[in-house]
């Protein structure tokens, strides 16, 4: 009995504890709502110079429009049952071309399009801007405006810049095409501009569909999807021109020796006609004897040029058949909207910081600075 009155007297004493508990921080929080309401002028004062300060900010980022291209490129066949197996079973078993593995697929797409090569040949094409007028992207780069501050927090490596060029001998490098042993040599002002193209122009593969999506941002809209569209076209002609690249040599090499060994056979063909012409009315042994060697210099010289020229349809249908296929499965639409965050929320954002801002200053911010100044003391 007398522990059963022991715990009623201990949950009595925790329901005391909890309800006082309870009544501070109920006093607390309606301390720190007067507290609010009492500095609610400062508060407006801060939210109108919130705002001010976020339309500034959303006023002078400009608007960037983002273009997506999409494609399913379709990379892997079974090299045996195409083009070059077919022709291969109709001119005879021997006549084979080497399969190699490809070094290149689809799966670098994104790796191609960062790539410094790829960003120099896409800089030189030409975009329209007006009806009438086109720039290249190089030099539309050039023209794309940026917000205020970036040139504020440039100005001092500006004039750093400014005063080292007056010491230092310029050795900026002319063109894209100069190269030293392979190596790109570029000037500061290009390699900006294509530090900034790998940053607005990317590509991404997705592993489980293969599908490759490319991406360009820029502030014209158009350009943007020219752009994008450009990219497209320029990836698919490095893939298919590295992936028929050795069929294409091993097509030009049999076209020479196609030509050499046809030559041949007619030259056989022409001396063995012409010797028969010559000793047609003869009987003599040695006669035949040459007539024979003849014969079987022109039939082999045959059976080389009917050999290469086999040989020749097989790379001619190798070359069609390494050609990889691309679906454009979402083409390049001239985007309507802007990308990115939106100017409402750069305003919003502006105001909620300094709204947050004055309240923690007046309700912890002092308290904290009197303390401080009093343990300084």
């Amino acid at each position: 009995m007398a522990t059963l009155i022991e715990q009623e007297s201990g949950k009595e004493i925790k329901l005391k504890r909890n309800n006082h508990v309870d009544e501070e921080i109920e006093i607390d929080l309606m301390d720190l709502l007067r507290k609010v309401i009492g500095i609610r002028k400062k508060i407006y004062k801060a939210a109108g110079i919130g705002l001010i300060i976020g339309v500034i900010v959303a006023i002078s980022i400009p608007k960037q429009y983002t273009v997506e291209v999409t494609l399913s490129p379709e990379m892997g066949n079974d090299k045996a049952g195409g083009l070059s197996g077919l022709a291969a079973s109709f001119l005879g078993s021997g006549v084979t071309m080497g399969d190699g593995t490809d070094a290149l697929n689809a799966s670098l797409s994104a790796d191609i399009v960062s790539s410094t090569p790829f960003l120099l040949e896409l800089s030189a094409m030409e975009i329209p801007v007006t009806k009438n007028e086109v720039m290249t992207l190089n030099t539309y780069l050039d023209e794309e405006t940026s917000p205020w501050w970036s040139y504020v927090i440039g100005f001092p490596g500006m004039v750093i810049g400014g005063v080292k060029s007056l010491f230092t001998e310029e050795d900026e490098i002319a063109s894209f095409d100069k190269t030293s042993q392979g190596a790109i040599e570029l000037s500061k002002q290009d390699s900006r501009k294509i530090a900034t193209l790998k940053k607005v122009i990317t590509a991404s593969v997705d592993k489980k569909t293969s599908m490759t999506s490319v991406t360009a941002t820029f502030q014209d809209p158009k350009i943007a999807a020219v752009v994008a569209d450009s990219v497209v076209k320029k990836l698919q002609e490095y893939i298919i021109d590295y992936r028929t690249f050795k069929a294409k040599e091993d097509c030009i090499y049999l076209e020479k020796l196609f030509k050499e060994r046809q030559q041949e056979y007619y030259i056989a063909q022409k001396k063995y006609a012409d010797y028969l012409d010559s000793h047609d009315n003869l009987i003599l042994q040695s006669v035949r004897a040459e007539q024979e060697r003849l014969q079987n210099d022109m039939s082999l010289a045959y059976q080389v040029y009917s050999q290469v020229a086999s040989q020749l349809q097989v790379a001619r249908a190798k070359v069609q058949e390494e050609k990889p296929v691309f679906a454009v499965v979402e083409p390049a639409v001239v985007p309507l909207e802007p990308s990115g965050t939106s100017k409402k929320i750069y305003v919003l954002a502006f105001v909620f910081l300094a709204v947050c801002i004055v309240i923690f200053w007046n309700l912890f911010g002092k308290d904290f600075l009197n303390k401080f100044k009093e343990v300084c003391a």
